[in-house]
């Protein structure tokens, strides 16, 4: 349940960062609160993970779901660039994480 908590958790971490841009510096109310609300939801998540996950583990999965979704999201759905540094670099994270999670006690 841990790893389901932390990969959920990291997609609320997509969600507040990508609702944060669209609040335009807190200047518009339904992003800023989509943004607390699933910062806290995130936050939540994260915290019930780490029960049974070693912190190292947990808190480097949770930033990079939401360091590499967060980038998606700006390709594709902001129209950021993709170009084969942005996306090496992205694709070394993935690595990292699989690596992690593969260390991971069960």
């Amino acid at each position: 349940m841990a790893w389901i908590n932390l990969t959920i958790a990291g997609i609320f971490e997509i969600i507040w960062a990508f609702a944060m841009k669209q609040s335009d510096g807190f200047t518009r109310p339904a992003p800023t609160a989509i943004t607390l609300v699933a910062m806290i939801v995130s936050f939540a998540l994260l915290s019930l993970s780490m029960k049974s996950l070693p912190l190292g583990t947990a808190y480097t999965i949770w930033t990079g779901i939401g360091a590499v979704g967060a980038f998606l999201v700006g390709i594709f759905v902001l129209g950021e660039q993709a170009n084969a540094m942005r996306i090496t670099a992205a694709l070394l994270i993935v690595s990292g994480l699989v690596m992690m999670k593969l260390s991971a006690p069960a």
